[in-house]
């Protein structure tokens, strides 16, 4: 199989920059859980980003961070409206059902993006004892398949769930990815337009490990370090994710990480879409728009199946032979290169086989 894999952007090693900030602060001792220079720096910087309000709680995984996020965000009544794509639904065991105790009340979203319609056909029942009580919606930035909201499609879901006393968690495991693409700061996607609480990513964007809870309106959440203690996401060492989250915000590592990853898919997307207008793709299509490190197609399973022999991907919905390929900020040119040539090099080994 070949080193370089198109599966996850969790795929990639460290970046090197992240290297050397851990080796920075791998001097001495330093106070334990969160009292260190490091985890205060963290704080400011994070202040830089989202404004003089926020605060910061590092964690160590995505799904860690959900959990955190919105059990502090929910009474145990509370339950949140999502998208059914949403990764807190389908990708972390449970986790906020099963350790959160918090009900999913799923919605369809086509394209990965909710919008105040979609939020509605959940919200509803406040005060009927039956019903899990709908006070928090959560959507991801950038959205599982690979699309992105605008500041003013946030800004119009932020606005209603408000207008029904409801708080807004946002998933960011790839929001380095989101403010890339749409060419804006990270406060331009959360403070600014109505963001209650956010799940910062740092692992898909070349951490070692790490992401952080940014609460960006303390009246949204209660006892915040209390249920990160309680959930085990409570680092003794916090100082070394505490560096790693400085050396990606603290300048524009975070931004020149998803820019490049972002690149290089559109360079896939790119290429291939050539290929299918020329005809020398034959049964290769996409399924969703390619906006940031993400590309979803779909091809003939055999051809799918042969080229996992060389390039790691994962399948999407296998009944439909959509797959998903992803870049990562190490993703090369001859990495994209080859993949492509891989894939055309399968589809027409389909294509002949088929031809009577």
């Amino acid at each position: 199989m070949n080193n370089h894999t198109f599966a996850s952007d969790n795929y990639a090693g460290v970046h090197p920059e992240i290297l050397e900030a851990l080796t920075r602060a791998n001097v001495g001792h330093a106070r334990a859980y969160g009292a260190d220079p490091w985890t205060a720096q963290l704080q400011e910087v994070v202040r830089g980003h989202f404004g003089d309000q926020a605060a910061v709680y590092p964690v160590f995984n995505g799904t860690g961070a959900n959990v955190v996020a919105l059990m502090s965000m929910l009474p145990r009544w509370g339950a949140v409206v999502t998208s059914r794509h949403a990764h807190i639904n389908n990708d972390e065991n449970a986790a906020p059902e099963r350790v959160g105790g918090i009900k999913l009340l799923t919605v369809d979203a086509p394209d990965g993006k909710l919008t105040p319609a979609s939020i509605d056909q959940e919200a509803w029942g406040w005060g009927d004892q039956h019903r899990a009580q709908p006070l928090v919606v959560s959507l991801t930035q950038s959205t599982e398949l690979g699309t992105v909201y605008t500041p003013d499609e946030i800004l119009a879901l932020t606005e209603h769930a408000h207008s029904l006393d409801m708080r807004v968690h946002m998933d960011g495991a790839r929001i380095a990815n989101a403010a890339a693409r749409l060419g804006v700061g990270l406060r331009a996607l959360t403070t600014d337009v109505g963001i209650d609480v956010l799940s910062f990513g740092g692992t898909k964007n070349g951490l070692m490990y790490g992401e952080a809870v940014v609460v960006l309106d303390p009246a949204a959440v209660e006892g915040v370090d209390y249920v990160r203690k309680m959930t085990m996401q409570l680092a003794s060492k916090m100082r070394f994710a505490s560096a790693q989250l400085v050396a990606l915000l603290d300048g524009d590592l975070w931004l020149r990480s998803a820019t490049h990853a972002n690149a290089m898919a559109t360079r896939l997307r790119t290429r291939l879409d050539e290929l299918v207008a020329a005809g020398d793709a034959p049964g290769l299509s996409f399924t969703q728009d390619t906006h940031v490190n993400a590309v979803f197609a779909a091809l003939p399973v055999d051809a799918a199946n042969r080229l996992r022999q060389q390039f790691a991907f994962y399948d999407w919905d296998a009944a439909r032979g959509e797959v998903r390929w992803m870049c990562s900020f190490d993703t090369t040119d001859e990495d994209v290169d080859a993949f492509v040539s891989a894939i055309v090099e399968e589809l027409g080994r389909v294509a002949s086989t088929a031809t009577p």
